[in-house]
């Protein structure tokens, strides 16, 4: 892996910023200054004069180096994500007719497959085509069949790789890898497709040199109907709620941060920010451990929603719900390489007060939960300019009692689920807990994923997906000897800019 450019480079000529949604300037001080915060920002950023202004002037192209400087600022504290006036360059060559080359000049696909011959078919034919087509290479990581394999990769000009033993999706990315000589590689997965532009879209992203790897959002390939009701009902589950459908906000990835990874799905990467590529010894949480990889190297990591692929998540109940535990089941892993970048429940002290207030569910508990609340709101105006500081003090600590309400819930009915069942078996306040929690969360998930699911439907599939996943999680930690991917954080919240 590379060392990537310093890190007050600033973003490329030509790339404009505008604020995500969510992000609210600060009421002006005496001096000019103002503060900005931002959906998901785990700082609050103190704007001079001059930076206020452009801020304020959003979305706009920063062309002159003091503009540029600070949209790599803004992008790294997440409130903000890069804009361009125009639309995305065309996916190939022939697309983009007189405007030249298409994005995929200089970019090589690699694709890993076992067996899923038809699967293979449909992707293959859904990438750049044509005289600006790009180069595929399909890595067969030893399918049970490889005539089909071969044959649909000869049909579409495809250079084939194989593995005479499976080794798993990590080590066919890494031998595709090592097979491609250009300077970007797209890794997708046989059972995706492509919506038209999502290139393009993606490859303006590595335009900046900081930027290691861009990700679509991935959503369910539709037209995909099933006799079976059940399958029928958790296909529509997963359609308004996919593990690897990180919504619809733009994001630069980072532990911690709303969008913490992006699924190896789909991936367009600066190959010499690789080095060599996945741990293979990891057959989940692959990508998140790369991912974190790049970040502590000083690379950045985009998640670009705009550019869209589609996902054949079709399946059983039983192998959806093996799948989610065996999603959980690389949360030890990668709790022994990452640390507490993983810890299920992150606090700053005054929310920790909030949280075991709540649960204690005793008379004093919402005089409790206030006091904190007030505690955290005056010690944030303390911090901030403006001619309100209070009332955006308020602001920020009452997002924060959000984020109290909803890791709490997450905790109770995904994480660390057995430990609160056997405390319902014995507490009634613990029943009543768990069953608000599990209500609770799972109503405001549906209203906050907009899902078209009933809410009785989605309430279930959505309890179903957490105690299989935290039953992963379990089961992961009990083979590692570890119980650090399921201990909490306490830290102190940072203000600054």
């Amino acid at each position: 892996m590379t060392t990537p450019p310093p890190a007050s480079t600033p973003v490329p000529e030509g790339t404009g910023l505008r604020l995500l949604p969510g992000a609210r300037l600060g009421s002006r001080a005496p001096d000019g200054s103002r503060t900005l915060t931002g959906y998901g920002a785990d700082r609050v950023l103190r704007l001079v004069p001059r930076a206020a202004g452009i801020v304020a002037g959003l979305p706009a192209l920063l062309e002159d180096p003091v503009g540029r400087r600070l949209a790599r600022t803004l992008l790294d504290a997440g409130v903000a994500e890069p804009w361009w006036p125009d639309a995305a360059p065309a996916d190939d060559a022939e697309e983009a007719g007189d405007a030249g080359a298409g994005a995929g000049a200089g970019v090589t696909v690699v694709v890993p497959v076992h067996d899923r011959p038809d699967e293979l078919a449909r992707l293959l034919a859904a990438l750049p085509g044509g005289p600006g087509g790009v180069p595929v290479v399909v890595v067969d990581d030893a399918s049970a069949d490889p005539g089909p394999v071969a044959a649909v990769a000869a049909a579409h000009g495809a250079r084939l790789l194989r593995h005479p033993v499976n080794r798993g999706p990590a080590a066919a990315r890494n031998t595709g890898l090592a097979a491609v000589t250009t300077p970007l590689v797209a890794f997708v997965d046989s059972d995706v497709v492509p919506e038209p532009g999502w290139l393009g879209t993606l490859r303006r992203h590595l335009d900046d040199p900081l930027v290691a790897v861009a990700a679509p959002r991935v959503l369910a390939l539709e037209g995909l109907p099933s006799a079976d009701r059940l399958a029928r009902w958790v296909g529509a589950y997963e359609t308004d709620r996919s593990s690897l459908d990180l919504g619809p906000r733009a994001a630069q990835v980072r532990p911690r941060a709303p969008v913490s990874y992006v699924p190896s799905a789909c991936w367009l990467a600066r190959v010499e920010a690789l080095g060599d590529g996945f741990a293979e010894e990891l057959r989940s949480g692959e990508d998140v451990d790369l991912v974190w990889r790049l970040v502590a190297a000083g690379w950045r990591v985009r998640y670009e929603p705009a550019a869209r692929v589609r996902h054949d998540h079709r399946a059983g109940p039983a192998a959806w719900l093996r799948r989610k535990a065996f999603y959980g089941g690389s949360a030890a892993d990668l709790a022994r390489r990452h640390g507490d970048a993983v810890a299920p429940v992150v606090l700053t002290p005054w929310a920790a007060v909030t949280a075991v207030a709540l649960l204690a569910q005793r008379r004093w508990s919402v005089p409790v939960a206030a006091a904190a609340w007030g505690t955290a709101t005056v010690v944030l105006a303390r911090r901030l300019p403006g001619e309100r500081p209070a009332a955006d003090a308020a602001v920020l600590a009452s997002r924060g009692v959000g984020a109290v309400l909803t890791q709490t819930a997450a905790s109770l009915t995904r994480h660390h689920w057995p430990l609160a069942v056997l405390a319902a078996t014995r507490s009634r306040r613990a029943r009543r807990a768990l069953l608000v929690a599990a209500l609770g969360e799972g109503l405001w998930d549906h209203h906050r994923v907009g899902a078209t699911q009933s809410p009785a439907a989605y309430v279930v599939a959505h309890r179903l997906d957490d105690l299989a996943y935290g039953a992963g999680v379990w089961v992961g930690a009990v083979r590692a000897r570890s119980p650090r991917a399921l201990l909490p954080v306490l830290l102190r919240r940072r203000t600054g800019g």
